[in-house]
């Protein structure tokens, strides 16, 4: 079989097994010597259409393998929504829940009395929105697709160094924020929600508000973000 062959079955694999499945169990599954699987991998990682997760044990679908098809985003439980509408009233402004699928950002609870910027634009332009953030910050292939740094407002940051080192920080906090990057008028506080068993990003937790409103109480909000965030973990994973 062609090399060409040999990856996109490579590919079929990852997609089979699932984000974390490792090299060893990949050359088992296809019956391929460990030296031609490692260059195969290696070659997927180079092209985007595989990333190495974080802790380095196993593989998940890159930025561009997400581009083939589109994902099934199932929508929250009743559970996870009940979490998302407590966090509603308890909050003034707008509250919105995104799912991570294939290195696809989408909107799957977003907030009916604070309509939020259109699901197309958030995906298209990730690095000026704080949901986008997480989806960047948690993929090295995605901090280095991060391409089109469109000037979307004032605020928009469209540095790279800049970015990198935001992404680097939402890396290490599972927090993001915007200030009118997307939109003059609102800014936006996100954290991460994570699969415990794998650490993989599965959703995102998004607290929208007018930018002075989420710099002066983003530290007072953040714990209470934070909370739900716990709550919907074992929900959504």
């Amino acid at each position: 079989m062609s090399a060409q062959g040999n990856a996109l079955h490579v590919l079929e694999q990852v997609v089979a097994a699932g984000p974390g499945v490792t090299a060893k169990e990949i050359s088992t599954a296809l019956r391929l010597p460990p030296a031609t699987t490692y260059r195969l991998l290696n070659l997927l990682v180079a092209e985007e259409y595989l990333v190495r997760l974080p802790d380095l044990r196993g593989f998940a679908l890159g930025r561009r393998a997400a581009r083939l098809s589109l994902p099934h985003v199932p929508e929250p439980c009743a559970a996870a929504r009940a979490v998302v509408t407590a966090l509603r009233r308890q909050v003034r402004w707008g509250v919105h829940l995104a799912a991570y699928t294939g290195g696809r950002l989408t909107l799957t609870d977003p907030d009916p009395d604070h309509p939020p910027t259109d699901g197309t634009l958030l995906a298209r332009h990730p690095h000026a929105s704080s949901l986008g953030k997480l989806l960047l910050a948690d993929q090295p292939t995605h901090r280095a697709g991060a391409h089109d740094l469109r000037h979307l407002t004032e605020h928009t940051i469209t540095d790279t160094a800049h970015l990198a080192r935001e992404l680097a920080a939402v890396s290490d906090t599972g927090v993001a924020s915007q200030l009118g990057e997307l939109r003059p008028d609102r800014g936006c506080l996100a954290v991460a929600i994570r699969n415990p068993a794998t650490s993989v990003l599965v959703a995102g937790l998004a607290l929208c508000a007018p930018p002075d409103r989420i710099q002066k109480l983003g530290t007072d909000l953040l714990p209470v973000l934070r909370d739900h965030a716990d709550q919907l973990t074992p929900l959504l994973s």
